[in-house]
This record gives structure tokens, sequence and C-alpha cells, in this order.
């Protein structure tokens, strides 16, 4: 570059990055950023995925897992072979069901996504009881106007329950699932069932039911 007479070319102050070192460090951070963010695409670069979204390859059954069955502190309990699912509170009947009853009352399936706030989203198959069918067996009649607080096994946390709507009470694939992707329930995905329902997210797809309080409205 040319220089004028008497204006001599200003030296970078000691300490201080000049004007070529500075957009040398924003190119190397850049690359830094799309290579880490590429390993959400590329496998060989998955190791380096720092800032990727949660893969749904990682986690049983084809679907991530957000909170593990160990964590909400519920392994003994799900695997209890007293284990009922219930269903009371404003019913004609009360209704306990063991696993066996869940699996061959299951036979729903629809394709319904998990959508987690982490950012994530997957489809998966799932295979259920509609709740529907089982405020029927509790004689609950369909235009009864009523919610539902579906309750986890899981002792504490703020999304031990959730609430379903008269609406979200009638749609047909609104179920509690014990199968997913053509297998039973892994214990990380709510085993032995869980709330899948269509329009929710995924915190209020309630894991580990072990009992559905009908409210009357």
């Amino acid at each position: 570059a040319l220089r004028r007479p008497g204006h001599p070319v200003a030296a970078a102050a000691p300490g201080t990055l000049g004007r070529r070192g500075f957009l040398g460090a924003v190119a190397v951070a850049m690359g830094v950023v799309t290579v880490t963010t590429a390993g959400q695409t590329l496998t060989p670069l998955r190791p380096l995925s720092l800032f990727a979204q949660r893969r749904p390859d990682i986690g049983s059954q084809g679907v991530p897992v957000n909170r593990s069955a160990a964590q909400a502190g519920v392994v003994e309990a799900a695997g209890d072979p007293a284990y009922r699912l219930r269903v009371t509170g404003a019913v004609a009947r009360p209704v306990e069901l063991t696993t066996g009853d869940l699996d061959r009352l299951a036979r729903r399936e629809a394709e319904l996504p998990i959508a987690c706030v982490e950012g994530w989203s997957v489809s998966a198959r799932w295979r259920g009881v509609p709740v529907a069918d089982l405020l029927a067996a509790a004689g609950v009649d369909p235009g009864d106007d009523v919610t539902v607080r579906v309750e986890s096994l899981q002792a504490g946390g703020r999304y031990r329950a959730s609430e379903l709507n008269h609406l979200q009470l009638r749609d047909p694939d609104t179920l509690l699932a014990v199968a997913l992707n053509g297998e039973r329930l892994d214990l990380d995905h709510g085993y032995p069932c869980r709330l899948i329902g269509p329009n929710r997210a995924g915190v209020l797809q309630t894991k580990w039911v072990r009992e559905l309080v009908v409210i009357r409205a």
C-alpha cells in the first residue's frame, strides 16, 4: 500500500490484535463452529458435535431419552410384579390393570412425534390403549365434562404429572402406550406404560404412568 509522506502506518498497541490478527481470529472461530455443528449430519464428525441437538440414534428404540428411569428413581417401582395401573377419581367403578392386561388391551397404533424443549423432534410408531377406552371401562360417559390427571411413578419433579382436557381424552390417538417402534416399551421410555398423544410437548407425555385420576368439572 502507498503511504503518504509524514503519515506513518500506526502499529498495533502491545497486547492487542491488529486488523489481520482480528480477521484471522474470526476465521478460526467460524471454522470451529462449522466443524462442531457439522457433526449433526456428517457421521465422521459426530464426536466434535458440541453444539448439536440431541441425536435420534442416541437412546434405545430409535428415540432420544432426556430423563432415564434411574434419574427419575423409578427402576424398582416400574419393575415391581405388583404394579397396577389404576383409574380412579370421579368414576363409577375403579379400574386396576396389570402389565399383562395392558398388553392384551393395547391394540391401537399411531404414528406420533415426541417434540422436546431441547430442540429435537422424532416421529415414532406407538401401540397402546386409548385413554377413552380406559375411561369407558371405569364407567365414565363420553359426554361427561371431565379432565384426567396423569400421574407417574416418579415421586418428585415438575413434570411427574400432566393433565388431559376433554378434547384430548376423546382423541383415539391419545394412548397409554406399551410398545414403541414394534418393541415392548423400554424402561427409559416409560415402561410399564406411558402417555403419548397428538399436539403435546414432550415433557407432558408422562412416563411410568401409575394412575389416571378423573376429575369432574
